[in-house]
């Protein structure tokens, strides 16, 4: 159409400055619009030709080559990392923090002392004692001497032994008073709280420090009723961490046999690995737990799955002389799981399933793969 336009603007010009003949220039135009017609003509044809052709082939689809494969399904539920051993330690007696040992983040032993109370009065009272039980310890001596010889009487024996052991109990149940003042960590760990302060009051059941090991962390959640049956100690378990944005494979070690009356669940822990730093107590994760495992089985995306009267159908593709054709499958489906469904009945190994495209074909189709 550009040349058209080119000849007629060409001839518009060559006519007026009358340097042509006007009858010779309208055969030329014809000649050259015909040959142009005929160009158009062809190229039309081939396309269509060509349309015809991939029209023939059929439309475009995605496939997926069945093998037997493994089909898990899992049950998620939400939990958090707890602490088997996560102890708030106290003192043993009232008194007044005189003395603190540890600092937030410092590893201590079982038995290691992290404060201490003010005891004054308590070792005022032993070293009081411990005069008065020399001074009865040598009364004792002589007069067990004096005893042994026959010598005196056994009531003087007597009452010189009662007030010596009566002193060294007193010393003792001092003593022991003495250790209460004491505070000790219970456990091996890392000291997580400090909340004593020196000069300050503290009692039995208020918590001083809170202490942690973290090698004795695991994951604790609560599970429907309804899986009881299928969840035991030593099932495959996935914890996922929403704030790591990391996934732990695990296993089960603890799966409760009582259940909830109020909740109508049961308890399931998971222990995680002593390397386990990132991980804190009270943290959310999430456990995906296996309670259905198929092996061997055909597992196909479960938007692929169609329904009808007569029931669940996958579209497969198949050579018929030497085409590709859509045909209907009938199939039996069972657990779906994360967008996958396992086919219990219908599919073999080696067979085509139609996994993109499906919606835009019939059975019967033509395809191209």
């Amino acid at each position: 159409m550009k040349n058209l336009s080119t000849l007629f603007l060409a001839a518009v010009l060559m006519a007026g400055c009358g340097e042509v003949d006007k009858k010779a220039q309208l055969e030329d135009l014809k000649k050259q619009l015909a040959e142009i017609n005929s160009q158009i003509k062809k190229i039309e044809n081939e396309l269509a030709a060509k349309g015809e052709k991939e029209e023939a082939k059929g439309k475009m689809v995605s496939t997926t080559l069945m093998a037997a494969s493994t089909f898990q399904h899992y049950v998620e539920v939400q939990g958090s990392v707890d602490a088997e051993e996560n102890v708030g330690v106290s003192a043993q007696a009232p008194g007044v923090v005189s003395a603190i040992y540890v600092s937030v983040g410092q590893m201590v032993t079982k038995g290691q002392r992290l404060a201490e109370t003010n005891n004054k009065a308590i070792m005022q009272q032993i070293e009081a004692l411990k005069k008065q039980l020399e001074l009865a310890t040598s009364a004792y001596e002589k007069q067990k001497t004096l005893w042994d010889k026959k010598i005196g009487s056994e009531m003087q024996y007597l009452q010189a032994k009662t007030q010596k052991e009566t002193l060294e109990k007193q010393i003792s149940s001092l003593r022991e008073q003495g250790d209460m003042a004491v505070i000790e960590s219970p456990i091996n760990g890392v000291v997580d709280a400090v909340n004593a302060k020196v000069g300050q009051a503290t009692a039995p059941g208020y918590p001083a420090f809170q202490v942690v090991n973290l090698s004795t962390l695991k994951v604790k959640g609560e599970v429907p009723e309804k899986y009881a049956s299928q969840i035991k100690i030593g099932g495959d378990v996935v914890l996922y961490f929403p704030d790591l944005k990391k996934e732990v494979n695990a296993k089960v070690t603890y799966a409760a046999k009582v259940i909830n009356a109020l909740s109508r669940t049961f308890t399931v822990e998971v222990k995680l690995t002593a390397d386990n730093a990132e991980f804190h107590p009270n943290m959310i994760a999430v456990l995906k737990i296996v309670d259905y495992k198929s092996e061997g089985t055909m597992v196909v995306p479960t938007d692929v799955v169609q329904q009808s009267e007569s029931g669940s159908f996958v579209l497969v593709a198949i050579k018929e002389k030497g085409k590709n054709i859509v045909k209907k499958k009938v199939v039996e489906v069972g657990l779906s799981y994360n967008g996958n469904t396992e086919i219990l009945k219908g599919l073999a190994t080696g067979e085509t399933v139609i996994t993109r495209g499906y919606q835009n074909v019939n059975e019967g189709d033509e395809i191209q793969l």
